[in-house]
């Protein structure tokens, strides 16, 4: 050994130093140590470090700020332009007070009739027609017009001015009446559609009546034009008015007013069936029952034969069909008519006679008179089975209160209805009872609506109210 040992001193400086250093050594000896920073390098790094991560977070957020922006305005723009869900409770009011402004105008349309007042205006002017005569000069330049009329030649030639005034004011302002109509329906119809005052639906139910008025100014001048013409009535007879013509202009005015009178309560009952919408899926579960769906169909053909009853009445309006067999419920020396008076050729235009029956039925009026009896009495019986219908079995159990009162109100209706009928005829249209009974007609017409309207909930309103209850039942 100590031979060796001179060797290997000889040959160490000649051999590599790393297989004689372990690799930790090796590792720390090519990782220079640097030196550590000081406490003051550290803090300006640090703040530096903040400044760049605030300055990034900045331009984030201001990048995301401006789409935001821009969404909420194109949100709160087109919240401007889209209608609500509801409608103003005003505008409930609104309309259930247009609808008994109709009411009014359709029970002094019929005392103008009755007073032989309508053919008194020779002309239709919408605008200037807005005033009447202001002098004597105009009142005799009116005058003079109504003197070239047929009514004037054959029923009042003994009339002198004053009395002419009298008839005019009756339909100027029967025509007045239907101008405030119409203004005071499509000016606030524009503002609430404008200012998104109603939901889509009901601004286009606004928008039909708004025309359907328009429409029905012009079929009231058609109607008074067929007066003023001979070549339209029989030569010699009374002068009057196409009885079409006055059962168009009465079927408008009662279309007008039952369109009215629904959309009010509509947004009346909206409203208030989602003010307890727990009471309103209450009442939709009920009205489901499959026992109401025949009740259901049985007050809409209810409301179809009380508005056809009501045309019927207009027929006897326009020929004076309540003037003849003034007895009840005898027509003479049974309960019809003969056979030969009823189906009379006189009416028919044609040669081979195959417009007899319609033109009848239509222009004759004791037939005109007897179909208007079998239909009241029709209409009638219907009331009275629909309400005994309405209290048996499970109908009685499924109806709602509201609706089995509904029922009874129409009973009470139709009853004051048949004995105002019956009285008119026997006392021969008397002005007072005659206008009593063509208000009741529209009457019991509401009453059938309304109970109609109990029957049903929208779908929309439905909707509404499921929402309603799912905002409020859900966890906060």
């Amino acid at each position: 050994m100590s031979l060796l040992i001179p060797g290997l001193r000889r040959a160490a400086p000649k051999l590599a130093a790393s297989p004689f250093v372990c690799r930790q050594c090796l590792r720390q000896q090519q990782q220079p140590r640097t030196a550590a920073p000081s406490r003051i390098l550290r803090q300006l790094r640090y703040a530096s470090t903040e400044s760049q991560a605030k300055a990034k977070s900045m331009r984030f957020f201001s990048a995301s700020a401006v789409p935001n922006a821009a969404t909420a305005a194109a949100a709160a723009a087109n919240a401007k332009r889209v209608f609500p869900e509801t409608s103003s409770k005003s505008v409930a009011y609104w309309l259930v007070g247009s609808a008994a402004s109709v009411f009014g105008i359709v029970v002094f349309g019929g005392l103008t009739r009755l007073t032989e007042s309508g053919l008194s205006i020779t002309e239709w002017k919408p605008v200037t027609g807005s005033l009447p005569p202001l002098t004597q000069a105009d009142w005799e330049a009116e005058f003079a017009k109504y003197r070239a009329s047929p009514e004037f030649k054959q029923l009042n030639s003994h009339m002198d001015v004053d009395e002419f005034k009298q008839i005019y004011y009756m339909e100027w302002t029967h025509r007045l009446w239907g101008r405030v109509i119409g203004l005071s329906f499509v000016l606030p119809t524009i503002y609430f559609v404008a200012r998104r005052r109603v939901s889509a639906r009901v601004a286009a139910h606004l928008v039909g009546i708004s025309a359907l008025i328009g429409f029905q100014g012009f079929i009231g001048w058609w109607m008074v034009k067929s007066g003023l013409k001979d070549d339209l009535f029989a030569p010699g007879s009374h002068p009057r008015v196409s009885q079409y013509r006055l059962a168009a202009h009465l079927a408008t005015a009662f279309v007008c007013y039952s369109w009215m009178l629904l959309a009010g309560l509509s947004i009346l009952r909206t409203r208030r069936l989602l003010a307890d919408p727990a009471a309103a899926a209450h009442l939709a579960a009920a009205l489901k029952n499959p026992a109401v769906a025949p009740f259901r169909r049985s007050v809409a053909a209810l409301t179809v034969l009380v508005f056809t009853t009501v045309l019927s009445g207009a027929l006897v309006a326009g020929l004076d069909a309540g003037l003849i067999y003034n007895e009840f419920p005898k027509m003479g020396l049974g309960l019809t008519p003969p056979r030969s008076e009823l189906w009379d050729k006189f009416y028919a235009r044609r040669e081979d006679g195959s417009d007899l029956w319609w033109r009848n039925i239509l222009e004759n009026p004791s037939l005109v008179q007897l179909d208007h009896r079998i239909l009241a009495t029709t209409t009638f019986c219907a009331v009275l089975a629909l309400w005994a219908y309405s209290r048996t079995g499970r109908v009685a159990a499924a109806l709602p209160k509201d609706a089995r009162k509904g029922v009874l109100g129409v009973v009470h209706l139709v009853s004051l209805q048949v004995a105002l009928g019956i009285s008119t005829l026997i006392y021969m249209v008397p002005i007072s009872l005659a206008a009593a009974h063509q208000a009741g007609s529209l009457a019991l017409l509401t009453g059938v609506l309304v109970l109609g309207h109990r029957l049903r909930v929208p779908k929309s309103t439905l909707t509404q109210v499921q929402k309603k209850l799912a905002s409020t039942t859900m966890p906060r």
